[in-house]
């Protein structure tokens, strides 16, 4: 695998992801789609779905960035396979998994970034929120004065009255909420769609200051 620096980070980010990106991601080498194209046009995927899967590599294709904290770290590098469909329109995998889990990573007919094990969890409205959660989740644990991390029934005692949702992650299944002085993560994706309540993971950040909560990031 050839790993490249990164001399350009797509556009439509927080200056915090942009950072983030650039600081800690890479680019790996990968397959162009349009040479898979005849092939699945022989196997009846039409040609609107493959166009997705080349502007989804053309904008994320090859990037690899740290490891999420759910997920067994996300994939492994961002890139599309697999075209599938069902009755709500055409998937593709986002990218390959870095572990053995029992999902795949996909993007849905809408463009929402999540997990398929015979359920769809939809983690993120878009690819961009899912890198966006990323970076705010190294930027929460450089600055958290403590990070505790609850699971499973756990989280239904977390109180979230006077937080407010944090928007540039575009969270769905997953979310992220926004205190006086504390960040919290919601992750709900593996619970979902491997009908597993245990797979609920809430990771709280608190003792954090205005740059903290923020990184210079103003969503209000």
């Amino acid at each position: 695998m050839r790993l490249h620096l990164i001399d350009h980070v797509p556009d439509g980010l927080t200056l915090r992801a942009r950072s983030f990106v650039s600081a800690h991601g890479v680019k790996v080498d990968v397959r162009p789609v349009e040479r898979h194209r005849q092939w699945w046009r022989e196997r009846d995927v039409p040609a609107s779905a493959i166009d997705r899967m080349a502007a989804y590599q053309e904008r994320w294709g090859g990037l690899l960035l740290p490891p999420a904290p759910k997920y067994d770290g996300g994939p492994k590098y961002l890139d599309p396979d697999a075209p599938e469909a069902d009755s709500a329109g055409w998937w593709f995998e986002a990218g390959m998994q870095r572990t053995a889990v029992p999902y795949s990573f996909m993007i849905g007919p809408s463009g929402e970034f999540g997990i398929h094990a015979g359920k769809w969890a939809p983690l993120h409205a878009t690819v961009e929120g899912w890198v966006e959660s990323l970076a705010l989740t190294y930027h929460a644990s450089k600055w958290a004065q403590q990070v505790t991390k609850l699971v499973g029934d756990d989280v239904d005692g977390i109180d979230l009255t006077g937080y407010t949702p944090v928007r540039e992650v575009r969270g769905l299944t997953d979310t992220w909420w926004r205190g006086p002085d504390s960040l919290v993560a919601l992750y709900d994706g593996e619970a979902k769609a491997l009908d597993f309540p245990r797979g609920r993971v809430a990771m709280i950040y608190s003792g954090l200051d205005e740059w903290g909560l923020r990184g210079g990031v103003d969503d209000d």
